[in-house]
Order: structure tokens, then C-alpha cells, then sequence
């Protein structure tokens, strides 16, 4: 009886540990449903000239107050209108871009860009 319940034991055990491993690989192969789409996050090509050397726009605040805040989030720090990003300065803040100024230069930095294969698919 008890070789029975050994063997019994070492049969659950055996059972438990290949479940385990059964769904330890089966969270490994889902997708965070989260996860923002691969355009959004790919890096641009090499060979696009308007995102070279341009700083990075993160994010914009907007108050929806009249005469609110506006904050644009540009290579990880916050900047208001007027303010220096770098060797320009931020002329405009909009909703989903902003406009830096560098001499008689203008350059429109916008949060979202079209992934790369639409942008090459327009004429």
C-alpha cells in the first residue's frame, strides 16, 4: 500500500510540474492585446530625411480652459510655448503637433505619424 501511494505521489508530481511547463509556454506565445500597433513603434527608415536629427515630440497637454496650458513633452522634457527645444524655439503648440522655430526656419514636429507604408503608398 504504501509503494502504491509513492508511486502515486510521483505520478502527480510528474503530472503537476508538465501542466506547470504546459502553461508557463502558453503565456509566452499570447499577444498583449495593450500593445500599440508595430507601425506606430517601428523605428522610421534610415533613409527618410524629415525625422533626421529632429527632436522627438512625446506627448502634448492641452488645458481646455480658455487661456489654459499648453505643454508639449519633447525628448522627454516638458516645454512650454516660448521656450528653447535644443537649438530652436517652440513657436505654436497644437493638438497633435507643434511648430519649433529655428532663424527663419519653421518645423512642424507631429505626434502621430503615418506608419511608413501608407506614406509610401500615397501619391
Amino acid at each position: 500500500m504504501g509503494e502504491t501511494m509513492s508511486a502515486l505521489a510521483r505520478l502527480l508530481a510528474a503530472v503537476a510540474m508538465l501542466a506547470s511547463a504546459g502553461m508557463a509556454m502558453a503565456q509566452d506565445a499570447l499577444d498583449d492585446p495593450t500593445r500599440p500597433p508595430a507601425a506606430l513603434s517601428a523605428p522610421a527608415a534610415s533613409g527618410a530625411p524629415a525625422a533626421a536629427g529632429l527632436p522627438d515630440l512625446q506627448s502634448i497637454l492641452v488645458s481646455q480652459r480658455p487661456g489654459g496650458r499648453r505643454v508639449a513633452v519633447i525628448d522627454g522634457k516638458p516645454v512650454r510655448q516660448g521656450q528653447r527645444v535644443g537649438d530652436a524655439i517652440l513657436e505654436t503648440i497644437r493638438p497633435t503637433e507643434v511648430v519649433l522655430k529655428r532663424g527663419q526656419q519653421r518645423v512642424t514636429l507631429k505626434l502621430f505619424r503615418p506608419p511608413e507604408s501608407a506614406a509610401a503608398a500615397q501619391p
